[in-house]
This record gives C-alpha cells, structure tokens and sequence, in this order.
C-alpha cells in the first residue's frame, strides 16, 4: 500500500503542484489548507493514515512553527518535512529545532522533493521500530504496533482486542512463525496488566524431568541436585502474563498440576508443604491439532477446555499475502540499520517474488530470508538475485548462484560476502605443486610443528573455504562437500561457524 503524504498549504495552486509531484513519486496524498485543518487530520482516527507531513511555515491561520509546537504535544505523530520560501533558512532552522525531519525552499524540485520523502519515511521507520522494542520490553506492545493492512487478520486484531478487556484464558492457534507470540504480547499491552511481567515458557525446549521445577519451582533439598530454591514462572508471572508457548508439548503429568492451578489459582512447588496463591493471566500457543493431541490420550481433555475458552487462529503468511511488502520493507529497513548497509527500496520483481512465494515458515521465514538479502546485497536496492532460494521454488524466476571469485595469488577473494562475518571464515592456505606444475589451494594437512592435524580441524578449515568460495549459499555449498544441508548446519554448530542464515 503506497504512503500517504498530508500536504499542509494555503496556496490551492501549490497543493496541487505537490499533489501531482508526490503522486508521480509513488505516494498518495491527502491536504489541508491551514494548520487548524492538518491538527484535525492528525489528532482524528485516520491519523494513521498519514507517513510524512509537508508543512508550509507561512500561513494566515496558523503558521508553520505553531502548528509544530501542536503536533509535538499529540504524542507520536509522522515525520513532518518543512516549506519555506526565498531561501529564509534561519526560519528553517527553528522549525528543525522544533520537530522537522527536513526543510525544503521552494521552489521545490521532484528530485529533492522525493529525496527529502525517502529519507522522512526511513527516519520514521527506525524510529517505530525502537519504539516496539522499546513497547516489547516493558510489556506495552500494542495491536496498534503490529505490521498488517490485510483484512485477514481483521478478525485476529477483534478477538485479540476483545480478550484484553478480561482475564479469560486464550489459546491462539496457528503454523510456527506466524507470530503468535507477538499477538500474545498485544493482548497484554491491552490489558490492565501492561507493564506486568511477560513470562514465556516453551513447553518443547524443557526436558521432561525439569517440566514440574521450572514452572512450579521447587524447595532447597526436595530432589537430588536441588541445592537451592527455586521460583518457577508461576511465581514469575504473578500479577502478569504466563505465555506457554507449545502447549501441547507438556506431558502428563505437568499438565495435571497446570489444571490446578488455573482451577484454584494456585501451584504446589516441588517439595513444598503447603500451595502458594498467584495471580496470573494465562495465554496459550500451539502449531498442534489439539483435538487430535486429546483424542490419542497425549493431552487431558479437561485441560483442553480450561485452555481453550476464547480461541484465536492466526493465517498463515500464505493467506495474507497483502502483508508481505510492509513486512518486507519493515525487516529491509531495520536490518539495514543494523548491519550499516545503505539499502533503501526492494524492487518491484523481487516483491513480486516474495508474493509468489508459499512461505512455509511463515513470517520467521520471511525476516531470515530479508535478513539474508541484506548482507548479500551490494547494491541499494534488493533484487530477484539476493533471494536465490527463493527464485527456486516460484515458477517464471531465477537467480544464479554467482560464480566463484577470482583467485589472487591463489588465495579466493570474497566479493561481498552472504553470510555475515564470511570473511573471517577463509582459513590461510599453502600453495601446493600438482602435475602441471602450477600452484593450487590447498589446506595445511599439518601444523607449524610437523605434527597431522585432526580430521575435525581440516573439516572446519574445508567449510570455512567453501563459505568463502561460494558466498555463504548454504546450498551449494553443501551440494559441493558432498553432505546434506542439515549436516552442514550441524557441522557448522560443532565448529563454532554458525552464522544468522534463513
């Protein structure tokens, strides 16, 4: 969905150049003839709507400096881009000091116009993200926050909204990756217990004998190895929200003791004489059928139901396809940041790549592929070529798997390497005579002191080479060592080589 820009001017013959510049530029437009008008548009409910601000100084009503200091008090407001006129840049420099992203003299040009737009939107979309870090943290994030225009996740964002203004126990259903626990975070933020601890629990990642001491907790002595007490996220999450997040996995057991407590509200610690009271508000997470779980007798059906009491299913990425380019531009952009990448625009095929995409792993998937465009990319743009294990799944694209860089003194050079930090990974060399007579790389097969090298060594050395020499595309690279990728990526675990990949 194109951004909109509010364009804040009393010349009726300037709003419309602006308006026909802008709408060239890829944006829409909505306009105000004074200040009192744009401060309406922003406080109103569609203030939403609105990406950038550009604000003449110079009006009757209200002039620009005004209207600055109005908008500064709303709260959070978009980036506001100043006008003003015979170069009066003193004027201009108070309003930057007020607020303004930018200020342009008019007249304007296209070119600078567009240049000032791209470089307000990039500001505004780092400064939303660390404001949801930030509203993440403290337990504030809010339905407000999260990245969706579809209509399918219309219903997602009701129900979500409509179980915040109760206690009642919600189970969101969905595939891994959607982000249920971001909607569990939502419901919080919602909620009377914003800013209460947020406790999450995957019930998958526990080992089957911990499951009772880490939720419930336990008492000094209670059990071999138990030398201290111990708080379980029961006692973590009182006042606030328990997530249990792959509920379905929870044995038997734990799930009897789980029963309990959302039936009387409180827990009985391992090795404690008496039961503690906690005041929590559960939500629950599977990518389970739940019905299936209980009618093989691996979940409690009683359970089932005390969990199940207000249901939310989350679509698949594949079914909400309209989100895949905020959610792209927002990952671009926040990746871009933080690897110190000047990456400003995903083109045109590539998102329609990433929409012809199924998306099996769903938004994770999607991050970790944007993640690994970013480091691929050498260019300000994102194109079909860095999304190459994409183009391999959708039918009329391809992306070639560069070629590997020429040798210098028989040493590979990298040329922009996909994996972050692959640079480090290409280990020194030794030139070694074969029967043309020509030098060729090699790997040490023994250490400075004439000693062989461990089997283990000279694998790692091998995979650092091929990280380098193939630019970190897992693909081909473990199509050339001659292993399966899932070898690969444990190798790379055992070898301390793992890197942030999709």
């Amino acid at each position: 969905m194109p951004k909109c820009v509010l364009i804040v001017d009393d010349d009726p013959a300037q709003r419309r150049i602006l308006e026909e510049v802008i709408k060239r530029s890829g944006y829409t437009t909505r306009t105000a003839a004074g200040g009192d008008e744009a401060l309406a548009i922003l406080e109103a409910s569609e203030a939403n709507e609105i990406a950038v601000v550009l604000l003449d100084l110079v009006m009757p009503d209200m002039d620009g400096l005004s209207v600055l200091d109005r908008v500064r008090r709303i709260g959070h407001t978009p980036p506001v881009i100043v006008q003003t006129a015979h170069g009066s840049v003193d004027t201009a420099i108070s309003a930057m000091r007020a607020g303004a992203v930018d200020f342009v003299i008019k007249p304007v040009s296209p070119e600078r116009l567009e240049v000032s737009l791209k470089n307000a939107l990039k500001i505004e979309a780092l400064a939303d993200e660390i404001t949801r870090i930030k509203r993440k943290v403290t337990g504030k994030l809010t339905f407000a926050d999260l990245i969706t225009n579809g209509n399918v996740m219309t219903r997602v964002i009701d129900l979500g909204q409509r179980s915040a203004g109760s206690n009642i126990p919600v189970l969101i259903e969905g595939e891994s990756g959607v982000g249920k626990e971001l909607i569990a975070r939502a419901i919080q933020g919602e909620s009377e217990r914003a800013g209460k601890p947020f406790v999450i629990v995957n019930c998958g990642a526990i080992p089957e004998n911990l499951v009772e001491s880490i939720l419930f907790g336990h008492e000094k002595g209670s059990f071999t190895g138990a030398t201290d007490k111990r708080q379980g996220k029961f006692l973590e999450a009182d006042g606030g929200t328990l997530f249990l997040d792959e509920v379905g996995e929870l044995p038997l057991d734990a799930q009897v003791k789980l029963l309990r407590a959302l039936q009387d509200g409180e827990i009985d610690p391992v090795g404690s004489k008496r039961p503690i009271k906690v005041d929590f508000r559960l939500i629950s997470a599977t990518n389970r059928d739940m019905i299936k779980l209980v009618k093989e007798g691996k979940f409690r059906e009683d359970l089932y139901y005390r969990l199940n009491v207000f249901p939310i299913w989350v679509p698949a990425l594949r079914e909400r396809l309209v989100d895949i380019r905020d959610l792209a531009t927002h990952f671009m952009t926040r990746f871009a940041a933080e690897e110190g990448k000047k990456i400003e625009a995903i083109s045109d095929e590539a998102l329609q790549l990433l929409t012809g995409y199924s998306w099996p792993g769903n938004v994770r998937q999607l991050e970790n592929a944007i993640f690994r465009a970013v480091v691929l990319a050498d260019r300000p743009t994102l194109t079909v070529a860095e999304f190459p294990q994409i183009a391999a799944h959708v039918e009329g694209f391809s992306a070639e798997i560069p070629p590997a860089p020429p040798q210098v003194n028989d040493v590979p050079v990298i040329d922009g390497p996909a994996v972050l930090g692959a640079e480090q990974f290409v280990p020194t060399t030794v030139g070694i005579a074969n029967t043309s007579g020509r030098d060729s790389i090699g790997i040490p097969a023994m250490t400075d002191n004439g000693e062989i090298r461990s089997l283990e060594s000279v694998e790692a050395d091998m995979i650092r080479l091929a990280m380098g020499r193939y630019r970190g595309h897992m693909t081909e690279i473990a199509k050339r060592l001659g292993i399966g990728r899932s070898t690969l990526y444990r190798k790379m675990r055992e070898f301390g080589l793992e890197a942030r990949l999709n």
